[in-house]
């Protein structure tokens, strides 16, 4: 990842990107298993759906319960906030009108395949970063560059992680 110098109230983002050698519904059935996806992060710990759901669908709502050595454990509810099968699983931290964090799968047939995407937005509500950056003002963009290069890092590694199943189940 490349200096961005982005402040958080600029909402920076990142995404990453594969293409995987398995058909957009075997990857759309691994995208939105999110206990799948917690076994592949090293941040997201555990994911519990709530309100009786069963799975993702529009307006779902779930608790995601998180760690990193740097930011400590937290726990946050996510509301599903875009949901197009086989296309599109989005969701937002804590208030889908002002969200922490906004994050994004994407899939695309390709070339006989599926190229996924994964997608991330700070802000622009106030996040455990945010104290950070509160604490020293004059640090923001290196916090800020340090936090989505994590990101970078673990989308990257989610990516590995979904293309080595599809294509082991193809």
């Amino acid at each position: 990842m490349e200096w961005t110098g982005a402040r958080y109230a600029d909402g920076p983002t990142v995404e990453v990107e594969t293409w995987i050698d398995s058909a957009p519904q075997r990857v759309w059935e691994l995208v939105t298993d999110m206990q799948l996806i917690a076994r592949i992060s090293d941040e997201l710990q555990d994911v519990q759906w709530l309100d009786g759901a069963r799975g993702p669908s529009l307006g779902a709502r779930f608790t995601g319960r998180n760690r990193n050595e740097a930011l400590g454990e937290w726990t946050t509810t996510s509301h599903v906030v875009e949901f197009e099968p086989q296309r599109v699983f989005g969701w937002a931290v804590r208030d889908p009108e002002n969200p922490m964090a906004s994050w994004r799968f994407t899939l695309r047939p390709a070339d006989g395949g599926t190229q996924l995407s994964q997608w991330v937005r700070m802000g622009p509500a106030p996040s455990g970063l945010s104290l950070a950056i509160e604490r020293m003002p004059e640090k923001e963009q290196k916090i800020v560059f340090v936090r989505l290069r994590d990101f970078e890092r673990g989308m990257t590694a989610n990516l590995a992680g979904i293309k080595e199943l599809a294509e082991a189940g193809a």
